[in-house]
Formats: structure tokens, C-alpha cells, sequence
């Protein structure tokens, strides 16, 4: 639950169910932040890291920056199953200079659920922008709110970093103000399965289409979604009805967006009293470089062409009304609109590839990689209309990716 809509004061609650763990980057590089910014450990672009956060804690990371890119960091916070927060218990990153001079800020907390789940914030030095420019030395803070009561487990952290090269060609410093706005239908059509990923780095990707899969009380699911330049995305979720038990979960089922650098782009959450309830992000933009521009979050942040993060929780206290579970939920994905080139970056993204949309990005929408296992066999099972070419067609994207990766 971002800061901006989860204001909310609240007793602590402790989770009911046990959740899977939250799946961590393979590639993660151990770290520990540091108490002052002196003895702050750098991180490098393009890099991927694990950390920690004890209760009330304040740590600093170093950034050695050049004076042209923009450089996005993103924190993710996972509190152990079963620890007891508070709606307005989370993080908060920013980026500030050698000098002090803070550069951006953004808060994550566990909202009205009280239910702990990940959650992540970010912080940028972006060279458009007044404060923090030029190269050199930077620190990204990572601070722990705490309410009290809260238990004081320590958290686990994941922190990426990803820098933008600067454009070729100057593009105007404004935002867009032509696109379609209207609220678009939810996606329709008969539901395919799709089991979600348990964090960022295994994210299970989907494209335009109607996706269900199940969660547990507690649980959180990350999906993957690509989207490339001007094209316009819409997400919905579902929560199906209860058979069992009576009683109201308050935001049991939360939905919420993260663009390709990890940064928090929208969210939604619904309460739950065991009838269907559906969440819907707010209407977003088609993806253009100059949406930066816009003040508002859920704008500004449709940036970049590439993976868009789906992630779904569902409240743990949703067991102490109507069982264990699992619950039947369905993603509804609209992409919308013809793609474009991009904006002429000069150079070179790290990662790399992070801000473009491949062919294999898009095969594996239809075949559900990203940590899925067999998702795409249960796919072809479900789907039935066309399933020889479709199989054929699956056979000849996985031969292709192979051949890719045997040369890579």
C-alpha cells in the first residue's frame, strides 16, 4: 500500500495462514547496509541485491552516478509469515547527494489489511529535474516505520538498480495531452490458468487475456505483463466467492502495478464479506517517454516500454473468516493499441533490454515463463479452440528461445 493512499491509523493484527516465501532474484548479491553514509557499501546499475532491516532501522547504500542517466532504485520490503504490522508499518526510501541535498522520496506501508505481505518503494536521480544533478557520489536511505506493538522480526530486503541512458534527441518537457481516457471494458473471454510467481524475479508473465489462479489467505502472486511503446494497459482483478464462513476482511484482495524499474505505478484493494468483488486500477495512459511529466503517479509512471509487474494479495486475516483456502482469483489484462519505435535512447540501458519488448517477451506471455513450470501445458489444456497450431505454434517459440539462449 503506497503512502499517498494508505494513511490509515490502526491496531497491529497478527497474520492467520502461512504464506509461501517470496521468491528472490537468483542472482541477488548479498549486502548489508550501513548505519551512516560513510561506511555505505555501493551498489552498481544493472545490479540486483539482498539485505536486511531489524525493527526501527535506518540504512544507507552508495551509488556512484555519471552526470547523464537517469538511475531508479527500487526497495522491496518481506516481512517473515505470521509477523504482526500495523496499517501504516512499511518503508521509506529516498535518494539524496553527497552533499545531503535529498533528490526523491516514496513510502510503502501494509495498509488497512494489517496484513504483511511484500511491498516496495523507490527513489530516483533523475537529471531533468532541478535537484541532485551532476555525477558523482549518492546514498540511498532505507528506513523502517514501525507502529507500536508491531513485532519486531527483522525483515528481508531486495533492492534493484536501474539506469536510463539520456535521449539522442531532445523530446518537449511536457506530457501528453490526447490520449484516451475513458474507462476501458475489463478483458473478456474464457479464463486460461495461470499460477502467479512468488516475487519480482520469477514474475510469471501473461498478456490480453483472461487469467485465474489460486491464493492462499496471506499469499501474495506476481504476474508480468508487456507492454511496449504507446500502448495502453488495463488490469482487473476478481475474488470469487466464498462457500464457507461469514464476516468482513477489510482490503482483503489487493492489486497493485509496478513498471519495469520496480517503481510503484497504481493500486487498488476491495473488502471482502464472502460475495464476488472485483479491484480495478485507475485508467493509465499509453506508455510514452514523456508521461514522466505528468504530477500524478499512476500517469507519470507508464514511462517505459516493457515488463509491467501485476502483483496480488490476498489479506491473511481472510482465513480467520472463510478458511484456509485456496481462493479462486482472475486477472483480466487489456493491451491496447498499435506499438511505436521508442523515444532514440543514446546508449545503452543496465540492465540491458530492461526497457524494450522482444519477441520472446511476447511468446512468453502466451506460454507463461518466468517461473510458471508447467503453466503452459495447463494453458493448452484450458484454451481447446486451434490446439494443434497453438502447440505448434508453443513448440516453435520455446525452439527459438533455446537456440537464443544456447548463443547468448
Amino acid at each position: 500500500m503506497l503512502c499517498a493512499t494508505a494513511a490509515l491509523a490502526g491496531q497491529p493484527a497478527t497474520a492467520a495462514g502461512a504464506p509461501g516465501s517470496y521468491g528472490y532474484d537468483k542472482g541477488d548479491q548479498a549486502v548489508t547496509g550501513a548505519t551512516g553514509a560513510v561506511d555505505a557499501v555501493g551498489l552498481k546499475s544493472g545490479g540486483t541485491y539482498r539485505s536486511s532491516l531489524p525493527k526501527g532501522a535506518s540504512f544507507y547504500y552508495g551509488l556512484t552516478l555519471d552526470a547523464v542517466s537517469d538511475v531508479y532504485v527500487s526497495v522491496t520490503a518481506v516481512p517473515p509469515a505470521g509477523t504482526t504490522v500495523a496499517a501504516t508499518d512499511g518503508i521509506r526510501v529516498s535518494m539524496q547527494s553527497e552533499a545531503g541535498t535529498g533528490c526523491t522520496h516514496q513510502s510503502a506501508t501494509f495498509g488497512a489489511s494489517r496484513s504483511p505481505h511484500p511491498v516496495a518503494a523507490w527513489a530516483a536521480r533523475e537529471t531533468g529535474k532541478a535537484l541532485c544533478k551532476g555525477g558523482g557520489q549518492y546514498y540511498v536511505l532505507v528506513e523502517r516505520v514501525d507502529s507500536t506493538g508491531s513485532s519486531s522480526d527483522t525483515w528481508g530486503l531486495e533492492l534493484t538498480v536501474v539506469s536510463e541512458p539520456p535521449l539522442a534527441q531532445a523530446v518537449t518537457s511536457d506530457a501528453p495531452q490526447d490520449w484516451n481516457s475513458a474507462s476501458p471494458e475489463p478483458a473478456t473471454g474464457e479464463a486460461r490458468s495461470r499460477a502467479g510467481g512468488s516475487g519480482f524475479a520469477g514474475a510469471v508473465a501473461v498478456g490480453q487475456g483472461v487469467w485465474r489462479g489460486d491464493i492462499a489467505p496471506g499469499g501474495t502472486l506476481f504476474y508480468k505483463v508487456p507492454v511496449d511503446w504507446g500502448q495502453q494497459l488495463s488490469v482487473s482483478a476478481d475474488l470469487d466467492a466464498s462457500d464457507a464462513g461469514s464476516g468482513y476482511v477489510s482490503r482483503a484482495l489487493d492489486l497493485a502495478l509496478y513498471n519495469p524499474v520496480r517503481a510503484s505505478v497504481d493500486e487498488a484493494g476491495v473488502g471482502y464479506q464472502g460475495s464476488p468483488r472485483s479491484a480495478a486500477l485507475d485508467v493509465l495512459p499509453p506508455v510514452e517517454y514523456r508521461n514522466r511529466y505528468f504530477v500524478v503517479d499512476h500517469e507519470s509512471g507508464m514511462r517505459f516500454a516493457g515488463s509491467y509487474y501485476v502483483v496480488v494479495h490476498l489479506a491473511a486475516q481472510v482465513a480467520d473468516d472463510f478458511g484456509q483456502g485456496p481462493f479462486p482469483v482472475t486477472l483480466r489484462v487489456r493491451v491496447a493499441g498499435a506499438a511505436h519505435g521508442g523515444p532514440g535512447y543514446e546508449g545503452r540501458s543496465e540492465p540491458r533490454n530492461v526497457f524494450d519488448v522482444t519477441s520472446q517477451d511476447r511468446a512468453a506471455a502466451v506460454t507463461g515463463s518466468g517461473g510458471g513450470g508447467d503453466t503452459a501445458m495447463k494453458v493448452l489444456a484450458v484454451a481447446g479452440i486451434g490446439a494443434g497450431s497453438v502447440l505448434l505454434a508453443t513448440l516453435g517459440a520455446w525452439t527459438v528461445a533455446a537456440r537464443r539462449r544456447a548463443t547468448t
